[in-house]
């Protein structure tokens, strides 16, 4: 990856368009079956030498995919996909035949659930398969202040489609970044400049997910759940709670 893939443009004069399939969910399997180590990845983000992306519908995830081969003429890079195991049975993932036959990628998936934007006062902001853990909360139907965002490419970072959504919700107070990767690792430490940049200190930027790590992942099922728990807890409770540091 580091000598050919991602410099190929800049060092070789080459246009690889490798796609990358990566199991990236934090599911309960253990360290090793975790994370893609999409920190590494968005570190080698620049100069548009690539696309990341981690969709989280089966039409989002084909259409990238039309994209990927509508692009080998003009414009080949290579493409890392984020592929949560438990998307591919997860009900709540799949498409219509018209979503997979019209439409296309969308770097951005607002809130479906946001009908009331002039309510919305902590706007979250996501990406991947933790979207799911957070809208099957029972929760989910009674907080009406909150609307759920998900960022489904992370690089081209999607800053005008971002300042978009931020605009369609005129009572902000809040905007969180929610992970299930530990704080040190997955998407925030990328994101984290970015969002401050387009927000302009409008509002405050928390963070949400499991606190630095150095293993990608708990080590048993029970430990897992317990962090997945508290991760979904802080985002619907009023105050943060702090995620057990035990493994």
């Amino acid at each position: 990856m580091d000598e050919f893939i991602v410099s190929g443009r800049a060092k070789w004069g080459l246009s690889p368009s490798l796609v990358l399939l990566l199991p990236h969910g934090y599911e309960g399997q253990g360290p090793d079956h975790s994370s893609s180590r999409l920190e590494r990845f968005l570190s080698l983000a620049a100069d548009n030498n690539m696309f990341i992306a981690n969709p989280t519908t089966a039409a989002q995830y084909f259409h990238l995919l039309r994209r990927q081969a509508a692009l080998l003429r003009e414009d080949p890079r290579p493409l890392v996909v984020l592929t949560p195991k438990s998307l591919l049975r997860n009900p709540a993932a799949f498409s219509t035949l018209r979503e997979l036959a019209e439409g296309s990628w969308q770097p951005v998936l607002d809130d479906p659930a946001a009908d009331r934007r002039d309510g919305v006062r902590r706007l979250v902001l996501c990406s991947g398969k933790v979207y799911y853990d957070a809208v099957a909360d029972e929760r989910r139907g009674l907080a009406r202040d909150l609307a759920i965002v998900r960022v489904e490419e992370l690089y081209p970072f999607p800053a005008e489609e971002l300042r978009a959504i931020f605009q369609s919700y005129p009572a902000i107070e809040e905007v969180i970044w929610l992970q299930e990767e530990p704080e040190n690792m997955g998407a925030w430490g990328y994101i984290r400049p970015r969002l401050e940049e387009i927000i302009g200190g409008r509002w405050s930027l928390r963070y949400i997910g499991r606190p630095p790590a150095s293993t990608p992942a708990e080590g048993t099922m029970a430990q897992h759940q317990a962090n997945q728990r508290v991760i979904i807890e802080q985002l619907y409770a009023p105050r943060q709670m702090p995620v057990p540091s035990g493994r």
